[in-house]
């Protein structure tokens, strides 16, 4: 497929806009978005740096107004110096220990993008068998029992134990064959 902009080299950048259920496919080149800076075609100007930076604004972190989020001016990357407020300002790490710097403040961030989750994951593959997709239900029953104990569940962490138990046996029948 070719660049949208300059019709000659191949698309290497593909983005995807909705809009009020209207999908708007956008395809170009890397020279093309070179030129264009870091802005999204049909995306009004925004930036992804800009992108990012709004998902910060948006969790209430922006600073001078009141709010129990407020980040203190101090909270800054040890290595690089970056303050929190610069990074929510550009949308970009100064290095790579900013990420453990505003680990704190990234994890909602992340967590409300991803669905709740602040771990990737990724896809599995469909042909790559059902032992991957038991091996995570497992994992995640596993988490589900130990709350269960926490709680004081002890029937529901019974029945998850004994759900454990059928999936571990499947899995050994699995390898054994």
């Amino acid at each position: 497929m070719n660049c949208e902009e300059c019709h000659e080299r191949e698309a290497s950048l593909h983005f995807t806009k909705i809009i009020n259920g209207e999908k708007t496919e956008f395809h170009i080149c890397e020279h093309c978005a070179k030129e264009k800076g870091e802005f999204l075609p049909g995306s009004n100007s925004f930036s992804i740096h800009q992108l990012l930076s709004g998902l910060l604004h948006g969790d209430g972190h922006v600073p001078n107004t009141p709010s129990s989020n407020f980040i203190p001016p101090s909270l800054a990357c040890e290595k690089c110096g970056m303050s929190y407020y610069q990074f929510a300002k550009i949308g970009r790490f100064g290095c790579d220990n900013c990420y453990k710097a505003f680990e704190s403040k990234l994890n909602p961030i992340f967590k409300r993008v991803h669905g709740g989750n602040t771990l990737h994951a990724g896809k599995i593959p469909l042909r790559a068998g059902s032992s991957i997709q038991e091996k995570k239900q497992l994992q995640q029953l596993k988490q589900a029992m130990q709350q269960y104990i926490l709680n004081e569940e002890f029937e529901k962490a019974a029945e998850t134990r004994d759900e454990i138990r059928e999936i571990e046996h499947r899995l050994q029948q699995g390898r054994d064959t």
